[in-house]
């Protein structure tokens, strides 16, 4: 029997019970996919991350990979960051930076003098589309222009304010409808640059509580509407987080606070 380290941390919040939970798995070596997609289904979070180390003389130190109940994704950030939280924390790790090896490419985390987690990410590019019929069906008074991403193939829906963010109840069958694509609404904040939601039930997540990945399109959006490359943004979920962002350039810093909830063990027949 094999037994693996499994770790669930709460990501973008200070306190246990906020922010989005994460399972953290590292490895080995690779286990085969449909045990790793098993594991994410059992685990039944958001995301579970699974870490394999890479030799020292390379150019990253970890090969990372995210799972959803359902699929593999590209990019996830809250996950990413609860991984950096236990290598920092669990395994031993002294060095200030942490380098990711990924689907998206590279990522970096690195510690802050504050203890909060900075992930460094790509800046993803978005272009200007009518917005889908199945969008106008699921959530009410959305605009008829969004914006696509076509790298993580989210749908980008800017709405008037914060009130409308928080009191939005989409249809989550009519989204489900859009297959392996999510929905991110937002609008300024009240009491911070911007706020948002984010759902995307073709991939097995109804609503996100806190999304790191879906910030390397809001944070440039945000960016050029208020012309500011600093932003303080909030995901306005039941379980709500905060994250620290600056615009760099082709890349995007995002910064969040993590809070260990769990440890133990898997065992694999």
């Amino acid at each position: 029997m094999e037994k693996l380290p499994i770790y669930q941390i709460d990501a973008f919040t200070s306190e246990i019970f906020g922010g989005n939970p994460a399972a953290v798995m590292p490895l080995e070596q690779w286990l085969p996919d449909d045990t790793l997609r098993a594991l994410a289904r059992e685990n039944n979070l958001s995301e579970t991350a699974f870490l394999v180390p890479l030799p020292a003389e390379g150019d990253a130190d970890f090969h990372i990979r995210w799972f959803t109940p359902t699929v593999e994704v590209s990019l996830c950030g809250h996950a990413t960051l609860a991984s950096a939280w236990v290598i920092f924390n669990k395994l031993g790790w002294e060095r200030e930076w942490i380098r990711l090896q990924s689907k998206s490419g590279p990522l970096n985390v690195r510690q802050t003098d504050d203890d909060w987690l900075e992930l460094d990410f790509p800046n993803l590019p978005f272009e200007e589309r009518p917005t889908p019929d199945l969008i106008h069906e699921a959530l009410k008074d959305v605009p008829d222009k969004a914006r696509f991403v076509p790298d993580d193939t989210n749908y980008l829906i800017s709405l008037k304010d914060e009130a409308a963010v928080r009191s939005a109840q989409p249809d989550i069958r009519k989204l489900r409808e859009l297959g392996n694509q999510g929905v991110i609404i937002t609008a300024p904040g009240n009491d911070c640059d911007f706020v948002s939601r984010y759902f995307a039930p073709g991939a097995g997540i109804d609503e996100d509580p806190v999304t790191g990945s879906i910030h390397s399109v809001l944070v440039p959006y945000w960016a050029r509407q208020l012309g500011k490359n600093t932003l303080l943004a909030k995901q306005v979920s039941a379980r709500g987080g905060v994250l620290r962002c600056e615009l760099k350039g082709d890349r995007v810093a995002i910064a969040g606070q993590a809070a260990f909830y769990m440890e133990g063990s898997v065992h694999l027949p």
